[in-house]
């Protein structure tokens, strides 16, 4: 095989053949550097979804700029104008203004979720007054004229503790005159669990220790024997807590059936891992589906897979609009007759995927966070509104914010630089797939612009998840959302979990079912004294 000398010796005297060579060594330059190109967007493909699985692991959520991430931004700033020339330019200056109102909206949603912190409840007070050593007057003995005082308040903590409770019934028998024939006793109260140790008091801490704490089964067993010398063993806890569930499955029936009057609902789902009876040691998938409302409850179902039965099922009646992202199944129930369903789609998820772009380089991304935070703003603006004029504002700004989009995504899918498994084509596609659905909020001011709230009613269970790793059987999975549920539903309402549940499962025993409404966190009143 030549080298490129001799060639270019031969050639010497030939300017066609000359030129001929010149042009196919351009044709493979461009080729070479067209497949460079390609290896290294594969190559930052795979060092995202590395980069993706550590923020998962152990990152902050990925539509949250924490420091680290702040400085990633900044770098990028400093090639961004020209890597973007090729669309609409951005200016140092828009892009530090982006980075700091980000900074501002996160400060923002801090306060909000401090705002939605339950009411302080009120405390004991235990007052100590310290009297100063000469109150006295050391000459007439008389006490010395009051004139103020200074308080000092500080918090303590009394340590829980177990305690026995006998419930002691006289039992009297017939008196010698034949009126008071036979043996008289008191009758015993309804009990949670008949024929049991558990006491009100510990059925709520085992609900809200494994449930709200997140606590494991085995630590409670430990806490129980190391602190108190008592031994309850995890399977009696289990056997409790599922008696207990029973009881608030009246409760749990009918929030749904409130969630289900309404047409609108907030849907989605998240992943546990459930033992599998059949084979020691082995997990299965299983997932807790949540349906809520805002300003409204939230309901948790567990199923033993993601396929579209179990939403089938219980949507089965429902009439309205739900909100979800973009997984295939809540399309596939929209079209199913008797198509009572419309989905709407949820521009956080849409928003997230920019956030992963960015944060691998792409710079265009910025373009896209920008038009979002445009549309956060407005939101923002418009939060305290009613639905109609909510409505109103929404359309004069957010339809040509997202059409806007939706232009810039197909030109970026037509690029052929752009590979469709790199985190933007992963993001421009999602957001042309989902463009109706993305907009759908702007038919009605009651709609959010995004499912962030059932969302949140999620993340519970995730860190339960993450503490206790399992559910232990596919039978546990139905307790585990009933109260999730219950619990859930009660921080919604702005009520303190453990004032209600020491009410409600005092009551339920001895409650009809028409007389459950009212326990309902929506209408609860907690029973006087």
């Amino acid at each position: 095989m030549k080298t490129p000398e001799e060639i270019l010796r031969e050639l010497a005297h030939n300017p066609a053949g000359l030129l001929e060579y010149a042009t196919q060594l351009q044709r493979q330059l461009a080729a070479t550097q067209q497949e460079l190109e390609q290896k290294a967007q594969q190559l930052a493909e795979a060092q995202a979804i590395i980069a993706d699985l550590k923020r998962e692991l152990f990152g902050a959520k990925a539509d949250k700029l924490n420091e680290e991430q702040e400085e990633q931004l900044r770098q990028l700033l400093g090639d961004a104008q020209e890597q973007t020339q090729r669309t609409t330019p951005l200016s140092r200056e828009v892009l530090e203004e982006a980075l700091a109102q980000e900074r501002a909206d996160q400060r923002q949603r801090a306060k909000e979720r401090r705002r939605r912190h339950l009411p302080p409840v009120e405390l004991e007070k235990q007052q100590v007054i310290l009297e100063p050593a000469d109150k006295l007057c050391p000459t007439s003995g008389q006490e010395r004229p009051r004139i103020g005082q200074e308080v000092t308040t500080e918090y303590d903590y009394v340590p829980a503790k177990l305690i026995v409770r006998e419930i002691v019934r006289p039992k009297y028998g017939g008196c010698p005159k034949p009126c008071c024939p036979g043996v008289t006793i008191a009758p015993l109260p309804p009990r949670l669990v008949p024929q049991s140790k558990l006491g009100l008091g510990l059925a709520v801490h085992l609900l809200l220790s494994r449930f709200d704490d997140h606590v494991a089964y085995y630590t409670l067993e430990r806490n129980f024997r190391e602190r108190f010398g008592v031994v309850i063993s995890r399977q009696q806890m289990v056997q409790w807590v599922e008696k207990v569930a029973h009881w608030l499955l009246a409760i749990y029936g009918l929030i749904w059936e409130e969630l289900k009057a309404g047409d609108y609902l907030q849907i989605d789902e998240s992943p546990v891992k459930v033992l599998d009876p059949e084979v020691k040691g082995k997990a299965a998938q299983g997932y807790l589906w949540f349906y809520s409302r805002p300003g409204g409850y939230v309901f948790l179902e567990f199923h033993e897979s993601r396929g579209r039965d179990g939403p089938r099922e219980r949507l089965r009646g429902f009439r309205g609009t739900m909100q979800t992202d973009g997984y295939e199944v809540y399309d596939a129930l929209r079209k199913e007759p008797p198509r009572q369903l419309r989905r709407i789609g949820c521009a956080s998820h849409a928003r997230r995927k920019f956030y992963k772009a960015l944060l691998e380089s792409c710079s265009q991304a910025l373009w896209f966070i920008g038009q979002m935070r445009q549309l956060y703003q407005l939101e923002r603006e418009l939060k305290d509104a009613r639905p109609e004029e909510r409505r109103q504002g929404r359309l004069k700004k957010a339809p040509a914010l997202w059409l806007a989009m939706k232009r810039r995504a197909e030109v970026i899918r037509a690029d052929p630089r752009v590979l469709p498994k790199s985190t933007l084509g992963k993001a421009v596609r999602y957001l042309l797939n989902e463009y109706t659905a993305l907009v759908g909020y702007l038919r009605d001011g009651r709609f959010e612009i995004d499912s962030n709230l059932v969302e949140n009613d999620v993340r519970p269970s995730a860190v339960g998840k993450r503490r206790w790793l399992f559910i232990g059987h596919p039978d546990a999975g139905w307790r585990s959302a009933v109260i999730y549920t219950v619990i859930q539903s009660c921080r919604r309402y702005g009520i303190n979990p453990q004032e209600y549940l020491t009410d409600v499962l005092q009551r339920l025993p001895s409650m009809t079912s028409s007389q459950v409404r009212e326990l309902l966190p929506a209408h609860w009143k907690p029973r006087q004294a």
